[in-house]
């Protein structure tokens, strides 16, 4: 009988060590599939931080090309001015405008911007950018020693388009052809 027990005490242990082994197999079974969710789930998040970033990198993009775009609109209906008549107080590039009349009346048009009369007052409009900032369609204001009496805009490549005297009317100068006291982005 002793050794009946011995050795149904040792099918017991056995048994409970298979037990063990069936309880760990199960754990590790666990423990897989969970370690294989949190690997899919990065996967998953990855992708969407991707799809994210992707997307935002589209629509900045699209938003600088359109941007863009104003600007080379605004920049072509200018110059489609030039060899028109100077006028002081002028407000009609057809007619004859003056420098802050001939910005005002193309921002206006041509990208709906608002501006005020004077070129004094324009120059306090727009966030300023520096000269290795300008972009075609920035304003570039020029002073005659009592403060500011001139604004032209620019058009690219070193070029600006004003209105500029009566004798030439509006033309396309070099951008430093005076030195300007301001240089504003009005487009955004």
């Amino acid at each position: 009988p002793i050794a009946a027990l011995a050795a149904e005490d040792e099918s017991e242990k056995a048994g409970k060590a298979q037990g063990s082994k069936v309880f760990n197999r199960t754990e590790e079974g666990k423990a897989a599939q969970e370690s294989a969710r949190l690997a899919k789930e990065r996967e998953e998040n990855k992708a969407a931080t991707t799809t994210l970033a992707e997307t935002m990198l589209a629509a900045a993009e699209a938003q600088s090309k359109d941007k863009t775009t104003l600007r080379q609109k605004v920049v072509d209906y200018a110059l489609s001015f030039v060899g028109g008549p100077y006028r002081y107080g002028g407000n009609d590039p057809r007619t004859g405008v003056d420098c802050s009349g001939f910005t005002r009346f193309v921002l206006g048009n041509a990208a709906g911007i608002s501006l005020p009369r004077s070129s004094g007052s324009q120059a306090t409009q727009g966030i300023p950018v520096s000269p290795d900032q300008m972009q075609p369609g920035d304003l570039l204001f020029y002073s005659g020693g009592g403060g500011i009496n001139h604004v032209a805009m620019y058009i690219g490549s070193g070029k600006v388009v004003h209105a500029s005297t009566y004798e030439t009317g509006i033309i396309v100068s070099n951008w430093n052809y005076r030195n300007p006291v301001r240089i504003v982005n009005v487009i955004g």
